[in-house]
């Protein structure tokens, strides 16, 4: 299997490379984004491209993949609604129409968030543009395509948040992360799971295409 990942520098996309790399059938990964993951493995090829809205300078390198793994995103705090659109909706969609033409035959994973707003009308800016994308991409004749929606989320083998806010919050909820699984495990999950959870859909396909936080961990059993 060939991959496409986005967002391979943030948290979660770390934990996805993290299992892309350690997955024998994994054949080859291209990580796409704006910095470099600073990683050398014999899978791992990257681009770097600072204009992800518009991958058409470099589409001649984006065909013969099976899957994408879509795991960048932004924190909507602090941004007007139209901008998050821009980056969120707007970036999203574009970067799926430049890989569903170069793959027809792909499959395609988002990763959004518990919360997200499938009928794009509630309160809340960030599930209303979440929620529309995913409609976008569930309507774009991929092979097939899978919305991820994780709740918290608990990083595994060092892996970090860039964000610096993140990284406080998360030294302060961490050593809680034992005791929300116990009482709420449908509500928090990791990043091995997400990892994992991706790959095995991509190769399988899943009964459901939009996947709440328990049906990420009940893929393989939560075995974090």
């Amino acid at each position: 299997m060939k991959v496409i990942l986005l967002g391979a520098t943030g948290m979660v996309g770390q934990g996805v490379l993290r299992e892309c790399l350690l997955d024998p059938q994994v054949e080859t990964v291209l990580a796409i984004g704006r910095s470099p993951t600073g990683q050398q493995h014999e899978k791992l090829q990257e681009i770097v491209f600072d204009n992800l809205s518009d991958l058409s300078p470099v589409e001649n390198r984006l065909s013969g993949y099976d899957a994408c793994f879509f795991c960048r995103g932004v924190s909507a705090v602090g941004m007007k609604e139209e901008a998050y659109r821009r980056v969120t909706y707007d970036l999203t969609v574009s970067v799926a129409a430049t890989l569903l033409k170069a793959n027809p035959a792909m499959t395609f994973i988002y990763v959004s968030g518990s919360g997200t707003d499938s009928t794009e009308r509630g309160r809340v800016t960030w599930g209303r543009v979440k929620g529309r994308t995913e409609n976008a991409l569930l309507r774009m004749p991929f092979r097939a395509a899978y919305m991820f929606r994780p709740g918290y989320i608990q990083p595994l083998h060092g892996i970090r948040t860039k964000t610096k806010w993140y990284r406080a919050v998360y030294a302060m909820m961490s050593p809680l992360y034992p005791l929300w699984k116990r009482l709420v495990p449908n509500y928090v999950t990791t990043t091995e799971n997400i990892g994992r959870a991706m790959l095995r859909v991509a190769k399988e396909g899943f009964p459901k295409h939009v996947l709440e936080n328990q049906d990420i961990n009940r893929i393989f059993g939560d075995p974090s």
